[in-house]
């Protein structure tokens, strides 16, 4: 992998370059399952470029996606004390990682003790969005639930709107609010029709706030 390539790992967050430099380069194909949820594994992933996506699946192959990480993320952290995985993790477009074992992670911490600061932080934030999607599983109703996406996901523009430039399905949006399809499909269709999202080529335009109640 050359270091000079704007994809290489000069183009990671400073904690991470280092690390990235005792790991193993590898290339994955779209759709390349990383992690199986539930086997015993001591890797972790960092992400150079591509997207990859954490989730779990249950009967009727319905999913809940946890989250869907990028160039200067990683993953894999949860298992490197010997546990079970948490989580299955695929590719969803062709991805350039680097993969780092459990004495590598423990070498380059004992090289560079500032690191496991960083790794706990990350661990922290990670549990946070963990409590605040039960949170909002229990408490918001499936509309509150879709709201509370978009504009987690949505970058402010000059114009007042607001910008999801990701490619993000109805399929997507309901495993990671935990419904139906279909019921996205009617939600959306609705907030369309009133003026308060556009599709803009793959991702979406909010124009503004989005309603409390639907």
């Amino acid at each position: 992998m050359d270091a000079a390539n704007a994809d290489g790992p000069d183009a990671l967050p400073a904690p991470l370059r280092a690390l990235a430099a005792r790991g193993q380069p590898r290339r994955y194909g779209k759709g390349t399952l990383l992690i199986q949820e539930g086997d015993l594994g001591d890797t972790l992933f960092i992400i150079v470029s591509g997207r990859v996506k954490a989730f779990s699946s249950g009967e009727r192959d319905r999913e809940i996606v946890y989250g869907v990480y990028g160039p200067g993320e990683y993953f894999g952290e949860m298992s490197m004390d010997g546990g079970p995985r948490s989580a299955s993790v695929i590719t969803l477009e062709p991805t350039l990682g680097v993969a780092i074992t459990r004495p590598t992670l423990l070498a380059h911490i004992a090289a560079n003790p500032e690191f496991a600061f960083e790794l706990i932080a990350r661990v922290i934030r990670r549990a946070r969005l963990a409590t605040q999607s039960a949170r909002s599983m229990a408490l918001l109703d499936v509309y509150g639930r879709v709201v509370h996406l978009l504009d987690e996901m949505s970058l402010p523009q000059a114009d007042g709107t607001r910008l999801i430039a990701e490619r993000l399905t109805h399929a997507e949006i309901a495993n990671r609010v935990g419904c139906s399809r279909e019921m996205v499909s009617r939600l959306m269709k609705d907030l369309e029709r009133g003026g308060y999202v556009r599709r803009d080529g793959a991702g979406w335009v909010l124009a503004g706030q989005l309603p409390a109640r639907w």
